[in-house]
Order: structure tokens, then C-alpha cells, then sequence
């Protein structure tokens, strides 16, 4: 994104799969890196297992936390909450049809070869820095402001391993922005 707009990102998943705290480290590494941020969440009944979303813009100057329909840039569905389930044959060509520069990564699989599932979140998070304009030293910062000591090691090499992923996916048909889905 330049530096003179907006950039427009949704996190979409259900309780317990640290949407929050994956917004919380990218608002974090947008503020790192100078920019104005805002953020939007809905949170209901996460703690249930419901839906939560959040919303996160960064730019020069962001006058509201809500995106406008149509106008997100990044998109990152995080899905399969329990790790257990599978998706549908053919379910990732049927979203690279809709999203062609589609990153689609077991963000578990990879978090869970580090020793910790939970940070499939960093996993992510390193796979959309690959797309983002924010410098590797903004991302580091947020992340170690966000995420508790003695996780932060774990996280930091979940992080590394999602970005490495992405750059090894964006080496194929397109290098552009990634539009992730776990």
C-alpha cells in the first residue's frame, strides 16, 4: 500500500482463535511504523465460540474504524477452530476462484511443528506481512508488546515460518498482496 492511503484489513473467525490478539499486533505494528490506526471489533459471545470480527485501518490519517463495503484490501478468514476438521474437496479452488492471489496455509500444521498450536495466529500474521507495508522491526515491536514472555519466542518463529510460506507461495503465479485463509 502507498503511503497515501488506507489500507483496510478483516479478520473473521469465532472465539477463542485470538482474532483480538491478532488485531491488537497489527494495529500495533501499523502505530510502530507511524501511522494512524483504527480499529473496530465485535466480540458478542466470543467467549462461546461465536462469531468475532475485527477490523483494522491504517493510513496517514483514518477518520473511522469501520470499512466501507468492498474496500478491504486483506481478508483473513481464520477457520477450523479445532484443528480437526476438514474442508470440503476442492474448497481451495473454488476461493482461488474468487481470491487469485489466495495464500492458503495450514497456519496449525505449521504453528503445531513448532510446539505450540496456539500460535497458528503468528502464522498468519507472518503471512500478511509479506503483503503489508510495515517494516519488519514494527512487527517484531507489536508482537513483543502483545504477547506474554514466555510465549514470545514460540510466536516469534511462527511468525517467521508464516512469512516464509507466503514468500515461497507469492514465488508461483502472483507476488502481490496475499489474501489469506487458513
Amino acid at each position: 500500500m502507498s503511503q497515501t492511503t488506507t489500507t483496510n484489513i478483516v479478520l473473521a473467525g469465532v472465539g477463542g482463535q485470538g482474532i483480538l490478539l491478532a488485531s491488537e499486533i497489527i494495529a500495533r505494528a501499523a502505530m510502530a511504523a507511524g501511522h494512524d490506526v483504527k480499529t473496530n471489533e465485535v466480540h458478542g459471545m466470543a467467549q462461546r465460540g461465536g462469531s468475532v470480527l475485527a477490523q483494522i485501518r491504517y493510513g496517514p490519517k483514518v477518520h473511522s474504524p469501520l470499512i466501507p463495503v468492498g474496500s478491504s484490501q486483506t481478508v483473513i478468514p481464520l477457520t477450523v477452530s479445532s484443528g480437526t476438521a476438514l474442508y470440503p474437496a476442492g474448497a481451495e479452488a473454488r476461493i482461488r476462484r474468487t481470491f487469485p492471489r489466495l495464500i492458503y496455509l495450514d497456519a496449525v500444521a505449521l504453528a503445531g511443528a513448532l510446539g505450540n498450536v496456539r500460535a497458528s495466529n503468528a502464522v498468519v500474521l507472518g503471512a500478511l506481512s509479506t503483503g503489508l507495508d510495515l517494516p519488519a522491526a514494527a512487527w517484531q515491536e507489536a508482537i513483543r508488546g502483545s504477547v506474554k514472555e514466555k510465549f514470545l519466542e514460540v510466536n516469534r518463529q511462527a511468525f517467521a515460518a508464516g512469512a516464509a510460506q507466503a514468500r515461497s507461495a507469492a514465488a508461483g503465479p502472483s507476488t502481490s498482496q496475499p489474501q489469506l485463509a487458513e
